[in-house]
């Protein structure tokens, strides 16, 4: 597995969670989500994400999306 699954992965079970706390705990739980959607979006134009950031250096292998240069 690569950096870049592991992002899509780990975004898409934070919004679904985001989205399951906002709707069974409280509604302000919601702002996880959109928190996760902005970054999606603000990575995809400039291929900075955190995340990829920290995974790459825990030593998982980089995939095409972001690129080696920026993480």
């Amino acid at each position: 597995m690569n950096v870049d699954r592991m992002v899509i992965g780990f975004a898409g079970a934070v919004v679904l969670l985001g989205i399951a706390l906002a709707h069974f705990v409280a509604p302000g739980w919601i702002w996880v989500s959109v928190f996760v959607g902005a970054n999606l979006l603000q990575s995809s134009f400039t291929g900075f994400c955190p995340l990829a950031l920290m995974l790459k250096k825990l030593g998982m292998k980089p995939g095409c999306a972001f690129p080696s240069r920026i993480v």
